[in-house]
């Protein structure tokens, strides 16, 4: 599959289209990141009609895009994602997909990006001939976690106790939407993953989590994560962007790195799709910036009946 042209800029008066596009996110590469669809003008478009495109795409989610609150600038958009099983309340990677998708189509620049969780700032920027996006995350949360749901978890995912990281407790973190945040003792026992799909499910639906996000420490500012997502009908994300917000938060919040801190976040490999998520801390501001670039791609054949 070849590349792409990564910063064509089309005509800034053309309309936008009620295509689906298909992108990967948090990488270069096309065999790289996440897939997310990206619906530009979906102002014609009922629920039903979005949850079928998720659906029929099969991507961990779908954003559909629609004129925000009025602006002169041209650049304020209501996002709506959507898994293939429903709607989700915030998504990082498809939040950047869009973003790049919208600078390839109007220039670079400052977004405004209306989403249920609240509103995210993004600014698309070209780097060594590559546009990356840079999300701003509504303002994060972290939680203690009930030792009882860290216990069944744990089961669902078939670990043990002393799998885990002391140095790294378990918490829920939010920026946008819930996630789990759980520490592997080890890379090893991070790249062994075979979760009970069902248990798993079952315990994230009660306490309104949109993944577990799976860690292992390689260096002080340098992570393994991986992001079990049964709630969108999907094993396994290949780069999480809610996900990373809400672990730097999650950082941030037990003094594990600076106030000041640049994260690098390797997510996919385990999967066969090499993801990279670079997550910026700001001191005195508690909202945490997501950057990742993001390419287009040629949508993968449906199969023959």
């Amino acid at each position: 599959m070849s590349n792409p042209p990564k910063t064509t800029v089309t005509d800034p008066a053309a309309p936008l289209t009620d295509e689906v596009l298909h992108y990967t996110a948090f990488t270069t590469s096309p065999v790289g990141g996440n897939k997310a669809g990206v619906v530009l003008d979906a102002s014609s478009l009922h629920d039903t009609d979005m949850v079928a495109i998720a659906a029929e795409l099969g991507y961990s989610e779908t954003a559909f895009v629609t004129p925000g609150p009025a602006s002169d600038s041209g650049r304020s958009f209501t996002l709506r994602f959507f898994s293939p099983k429903a709607e989700v309340g915030f998504c990082g990677h498809a939040t950047v997909a869009t973003a790049v998708a919208l600078g390839e189509r109007v220039g670079e620049g400052d977004f405004d990006f209306h989403t249920a969780a609240g509103h995210v700032p993004v600014a698309v920027r070209e780097e060594n001939g590559v546009l990356k996006a840079t999300l701003t995350s509504v303002e994060p949360r972290v939680h203690d976690t009930d030792p009882a749901d860290v216990t069944e978890t744990l089961a669902g995912l078939g670990w043990q106790a002393g799998d885990l990281d002391a140095a790294l407790p378990p918490r829920i973190a939010f920026a946008g939407v819930r996630h789990l945040v759980l520490a592997a003792a080890t890379r090893e026992r991070l790249a062994d993953l075979d979760y009970d799909f069902d248990r798993l499910l079952k315990l994230m639906r009660r306490l309104d989590l949109t993944t577990v996000q799976l860690v292992w420490r390689e260096s002080a500012t340098v992570f393994h994560v991986r992001d079990p997502f049964p709630v969108g009908g999907v094993v396994e994300d290949a780069a999480t962007g809610a996900a990373a917000a809400a672990f730097g938060a999650y950082a941030r919040d037990l003094a594990l790195v600076p106030a000041d801190a640049e994260l690098t976040l390797h997510q996919g490999h385990d999967m066969g799709r090499p993801s990279l998520l670079e997550v910026g801390l700001v001191p005195g501001d508690p909202r945490v910036r997501v950057t990742g670039a993001a390419i287009g791609i040629r949508p993968t054949p449906a199969p023959q009946q």
